[in-house]
């Protein structure tokens, strides 16, 4: 594989001083960003996916790159195993007295803080600014005062109710509440399941930004008032109108130096996730205008759109994707199914290992902690993996998984001292994974070539061979599904099915590339 000629999968910069949206086709949902200076910071939820809370970094608000991770893994030994939509939820970024903080919640946990004065650095361990359960979408606001709250949001599948937003006075060093705080904002009667609250103070006015009306159909709502408990004026200020741009809500505003107003948010397409859309954003009688065609105050998403002026041009660029495994770490776009272990792996000099863990009787692949995953970063594409088998012992299987709702994965099994390919298929909400065989003869010599296609942002289908010119199809084309609140993932695995030692499985790379006809 010559990665020379390896590109990106989705690039939203149009190097004209245009962007399309999304500008992030990836599943980076839940947004929250910042501008410091010059820089502009991102996070996201993770769920049970670690390392934690993926922080992103960009110069002009249109190509990003992750930089960091705010948590290494989940401070709960429940993590230690896959829990489909648990984990980091919705959080948020705010920057106060040269520290950043990031509010982390976990809903069956509670509020969590991390803080650090570089973000490229260490992040603090994580503390509870509150303990408890069915809190959701937390975001700290210092007032002009130094006084310092935090508006929360509730999970009704947690705590038995919705729509209701909530202020509690909090610690200025975000070490906790103050009091047991107030009901902030009924949304029942004209703002079902408001949520995702964000506070800002522009002009005298509080503002909170919140999505609501539910993921895949809702708005962007803003409530604003002249005390900080309200009562609070509202207005929808972005829906989808005649776009094709669904459910546009939940994110951030922000502004850039130079005195732009950008809102960023996200979509929910489905098997890809909640993909990242930028929004022209200015100020008209005190209230926010969002996106084009405005009608009483409410605008619909721009599909493209002049790249914010932040005094500079920036070249266009996406996050990582493709992977030769030349760093001594693994990259960041790699994140695994569970709290995970240094042991699992080793990298470097263009080789990734993956040592086979023990995976008990009967779990379902979906379930096992040590796979090795990242997100889409398109609609449609195809990966191509150079696999060596020659590690794998008795009992062990590894190779490629397409993670969703609905799973697949070709699979080289090493059984009766052969080895064989198979296709492993199921639903993570059901006890019903199968094992075909993929190849009509076991798999003659110890590489082996793997391609994952995916069409349409919804089939998935294999070929494999022993030379990368010559691949052919394998198994059985299956249609996939998102997973709990999050997109399909595409990676690696290596696992062990009997006691003792396991073997490993060993890549060369891991490439993107546009789907052949």
């Amino acid at each position: 594989m010559d990665k020379r000629k390896v590109k990106k999968m989705w690039v939203a910069d149009q190097g004209d001083g245009t962007y399309k949206n999304p500008i992030l086709y990836t599943d980076y949902s839940d947004p929250d960003a910042i501008r410091v200076g010059d820089d502009f910071f991102l996070i996201a939820s993770s769920f049970c996916n670690t390392p934690a809370v993926p922080l992103l970094h960009s110069k002009d608000l249109v190509n990003w790159k992750v930089i960091n991770y705010v948590m290494e893994s989940l401070p709960f030994p429940r993590y230690d195993r896959p829990a489909h939509g648990c984990g980091a939820w919705a959080p948020s970024i705010r920057f106060h007295e040269g520290v950043y903080y990031v509010f982390v919640p976990l809903p069956d946990e509670g509020i969590m803080v991390c803080h650090t004065k570089d973000p490229w650095g260490k992040w603090s361990e994580p503390s509870f600014v509150r303990q408890v359960v069915g809190w959701i979408d937390p975001c700290p606001f210092w007032d002009d005062d130094g006084k310092a709250y935090m508006v929360t949001a509730f999970a009704r599948s947690r705590i038995g109710f919705k729509s209701m937003l909530y202020l509690s006075p909090m610690e200025p060093d975000c070490s906790g509440v103050l009091d047991d705080g107030q009901f902030l904002y009924d949304g029942h009667a004209t703002q079902p399941t408001i949520e995702g609250p964000k506070l800002y103070k522009r002009n005298g006015w509080y503002y909170i930004f919140a999505p609501a009306g539910g993921v895949k159909p809702g708005w962007q709502t803003v409530l604003r008032s002249r005390n900080i408990y309200g009562p609070y004026e509202e207005r929808i200020v972005l829906h989808q109108g005649d776009s094709p741009v669904n459910g546009p809500h939940q994110g951030a505003w922000v502004d850039t130096a130079t005195g732009e107003d950008w809102f960023l948010h996200f979509q929910d397409v489905g098997n890809a996730g909640r993909i990242l859309h930028l929004q022209p954003m200015r100020w008209e009688d005190d209230w926010p205008v969002i996106g084009e065609n405005v009608k009483d105050g409410c605008g619909e998403p721009v599909l493209r759109y002049r790249k914010p002026d932040v005094g500079k041009v920036y070249p266009p660029d996406a996050p990582e994707d493709s992977d030769f495994f030349e760093g001594e770490t693994l990259g960041l776009q790699w994140q695994w199914n569970a709290n995970h272990k240094r042991e699992w792996y080793e990298t470097g000099q263009g080789r990734l290992t993956l040592y086979a863990q023990s995976s008990p009787a009967g779990t379902q692949l979906c379930d096992v902690p040590n796979l090795l995953v990242q997100k889409w970063p398109a609609p449609q594409f195809q990966i191509t993996a150079c696999l060596h088998l020659e590690g794998l012992e008795e009992g062990d299987a590894g190779g490629m998984v397409s993670l969703g709702g609905c799973y697949t994965a070709l699979a080289a099994v090493k059984r009766g001292g052969k080895l064989w390919l198979e296709q492993w298929t199921g639903n993570w909400t059901k006890d019903d994974e199968v094992r075909e065989e993929a190849a009509a003869l076991p798999i003659e010599g110890d590489t082996l070539y793997v391609r994952m296609s995916v069409k349409d942002a919804r089939e998935v289908s294999f070929a494999a061979g022993t030379k990368e010119d010559d691949l052919r199809p394998v198994g059985r084309a299956t249609e996939t599904s998102p997973g709990r609140w999050v997109g399909v993932k595409a990676g690696l695995f290596a696992i062990r099915e009997k006691e003792g030692k396991g073997g490993a499985l060993t890549a060369d790379y891991f490439v993107f590339e546009a789907l052949e006809a």
